[in-house]
């Protein structure tokens, strides 16, 4: 059975049921036990599962990971939520030098299996400190996986996943997608990394569209439609691991790829996915892939410029357009 809820109210129900499921799921944070619930994500567990399960946590990031590592080598599956991916950046040492590689040091006898939610924010004045989504950065790291999930039942399930699965995960979550709504099915479900899905199906173009991407790929391809042009749009859902056999199969129809990266375009994903399609298949393209991305500066605080710095759904279907 299924209902409506937003993406934070999935990523909200998917704790609760993993708490429920296991007593091994605990949850770190800055404010996790506030009434507000971080963006009503954690509202409620405190009361449910009480503060021994659902901790506050003071500005520490990096102590915040270190201590989500070790409760995990004692068998917990600890939840870590920074409400801001940006300042999760204090915590790369243990990241990339303990978390990322311990299963491999341990020769697979060892795991620790920590899920890090990191919010990206977008608009009301987030400015350069408070929205940037760097999940290339982590994706480029053996050991870990990223998932950026776009609608609210795969929040949900690709949450579960993380909590449960063996390997530790970044879970990165767009703030503008908290409201929108999907159908969710009631009960707990896994939704496996490393599987993409056919948002629309196409002919004449493919648009990889990547987390916040996803919506304004979808409203893009509404568009071109008016005007004749079929445009598929696949969500990848996982970065690492990518399913790069979706991604070659949606092209090898189409025969024209556009990636649509919420993040920088130098050196990120949007690149990544190019460069692996055009090795695999480059003489089948009928034009050059393209990137749709983030300019190469930080956002400005202004709302004015703001609305000049992120591409909407008007700018992709231009792109669009010239690649026909």
């Amino acid at each position: 059975m299924t209902r409506q809820l937003s993406y934070a109210q999935a990523i909200n129900e998917a704790l609760h049921q993993a708490m429920e499921l296991s007593e091994k799921v605990v949850v770190l944070g800055q404010l996790v036990d506030y009434k507000a619930g971080i963006f009503g994500t954690t509202t409620g567990l405190v009361d449910k599962f009480g503060p021994r399960r659902v901790q506050d946590f003071p500005v520490a990031e990096n102590l915040m990971t270190a201590t989500a590592m070790g409760a995990s080598l004692t068998g917990l599956r600890p939840v870590i939520v920074h409400q801001r991916l940006d300042f999760m950046i204090y915590s790369l040492d243990a990241i990339v030098n303990w978390l990322s590689l311990w299963r491999f040091k341990s020769n697979g006898r060892s795991n620790m299996p920590v899920t890090i939610r990191a919010v990206v924010g977008k608009g009301w004045g987030q400015g350069p400190q408070h929205s940037k989504s760097l999940h290339a950065w982590f994706a480029h790291l053996p050991g870990m996986r990223v998932a950026l999930p776009a609608t609210a039942d795969d929040a949900k399930g690709l949450l579960l996943e993380s909590i449960f699965g063996e390997c530790p995960a970044i879970f990165v979550e767009g703030r503008n997608l908290f409201s929108m709504k999907a159908e969710v099915p009631e009960m707990a479900y896994r939704v496996r990394f490393g599987e993409a899905v056919i948002r629309r199906s196409g002919k004449d173009v493919t648009i990889v569209a990547i987390g916040n991407m996803v919506p304004i790929a979808l409203r893009a391809a509404s568009s071109l439609e008016s005007e004749g042009v079929d445009v598929e749009v696949l969500d990848p859902r996982t970065l690492s691991p990518l399913d790069t056999d979706s991604i070659f199969a949606s092209v090898a129809k189409t025969r024209r790829l556009v990636v649509a990266d919420p993040a920088w375009g130098s050196f990120g994903a949007a690149a990544e996915i190019i460069s692996r399609t055009a090795e695999e298949m480059c003489t089948d393209l009928k034009v050059r892939p393209v990137r749709f991305c983030l300019p190469d500066s930080h956002t400005p605080m202004s709302s004015a410029l703001e609305s000049k710095y992120y591409p909407d759904d008007s700018a992709l279907s231009a792109v669009v357009r010239k690649m026909l």
